[in-house]
């Protein structure tokens, strides 16, 4: 009679893996980077038929850009997300006794927010305008703020439900969770015209980058968990 085999999280990816995979991750982040700040036609052509496409979708669809406006400005708000990663970190400080890596978040996140405002002043590209907006931002549009904020404290929550071995419907539900929140957000920053397509991919690179480093660190820590 076989034994059944118990429910276990999947283990943490080798280093070199995740090593590899940051690497691939610095890469596709500085070439976007460079073709952006370069402003190479062909990706600007893109981002001009993407951003007009979705224009006149928001404005023909009031119902829809309002459902955007609200999922933006509060669900997905990148103060909305930092709200979630101060909870996890006195949840970890408090409840869990781990304070370095309560700290390890806070910090994290803190630097992550610092790198996206940095990287929009070098850059200093113009956001999308048009005569009949939708919606308005401040501030440059290359990364997406929104994008990059909800990929690293989704990427990096997830990875703790990981790695504290919660049960596996919280880590699916956790994955999904993220996964349509990362997608999600940066569907209507394009969709309400505040954000060329490319803003959003290199929001997304950059916050997997943020993700990717950071669990370098936190592997570096702790060697032998």
């Amino acid at each position: 009679m076989q034994t059944p085999r118990t429910d276990s999280p999947p283990g943490p990816p080798q280093p070199r893996t995740a090593l590899r995979v940051t690497c691939v991750l610095v890469v596709c982040s500085a070439l976007l980077l460079t073709l952006v700040a370069l402003e190479w036609r062909p990706l600007i052509s893109l981002d001009d038929d993407i951003a007009d496409t979705t224009h006149r979708w928001a404005v023909d669809e009031p119902g829809i850009t309002h459902a955007m406006r609200i999922l933006t400005d509060w669900v997905w708000d990148t103060w909305t997300m930092r709200l979630l990663c101060a909870v996890v970190v006195l949840w970890l400080w408090i409840r869990r006794g781990d304070r370095w890596t309560a700290v390890w978040l806070g910090m994290t996140c803190l630097l992550g927010s610092l790198a996206q405002q940095a990287l929009k002043a070098a850059v200093n590209r113009a956001r999308p305008v048009w005569p009949d907006p939708v919606d308005s931002a401040h501030y440059a549009a290359f990364p997406s703020g929104h994008a990059m904020t909800a990929t690293f404290v989704c990427g990096l929550l997830v990875w703790l439900v990981h790695y504290y071995g919660a049960a596996r419907a919280l880590r699916l539900t956790a994955l999904a969770v993220a996964v349509v929140s990362v997608a999600g957000v940066g569907v209507t920053r394009v969709w309400l015209g505040v954000h060329w397509a490319t803003d959003v991919g290199g929001g997304w690179l950059l916050g997997a980058l943020v993700v990717a480093l950071a669990v370098l660190v936190h592997r570096h820590r702790y060697r032998h968990p």
